[in-house]
């Protein structure tokens, strides 16, 4: 019978396969590889090399995703081609801006409206 740490050795190697499979989704790997996804977080926690190992595995996804998009955009998504200008382009201008305004009541202290306006001290 395997020594515990070999066991929990090959539970964190068969969970890594499966975040590969699943490109990073937890619940699906856990399932996948026949354990609660509670261990995970927990060596996630605890071991540095296990969490390097999954966050390279998120950098594949991402690297996934992107090269989704940019099918995307070379296929006339005009969605996508928005999407990556607004999160890719905004050195070049490419952002949306919104405007906020603020109302401010004048104070009132004991029953007294207070005067907030500025004093520059020559009035």
């Amino acid at each position: 019978m395997p020594s515990r740490p070999a066991t929990t050795h090959i539970r964190k190697k068969k969970m890594l396969e499966a975040l590969e499979k699943t490109l990073g989704v937890v619940t699906k790997a856990a399932r996948l590889a026949g354990m609660d996804r509670t261990a995970h977080y927990d060596w996630m926690r605890k071991d540095p090399k296990y969490k390097a190992a999954v966050e390279a595995i998120e950098e594949v996804a991402l690297d996934f995703a992107e090269s989704q998009l940019h099918k995307a955009i070379g296929g006339g998504d005009t969605t996508a081609t928005i999407f990556y200008l607004k999160t890719k382009g905004k050195k070049r201008g490419y952002i949306e801006r919104t405007e906020h305004s603020l109302e401010i009541e004048r104070p009132i202290f004991k029953g007294i409206e207070l005067d907030v306006s500025a004093d520059d001290g020559t009035g």
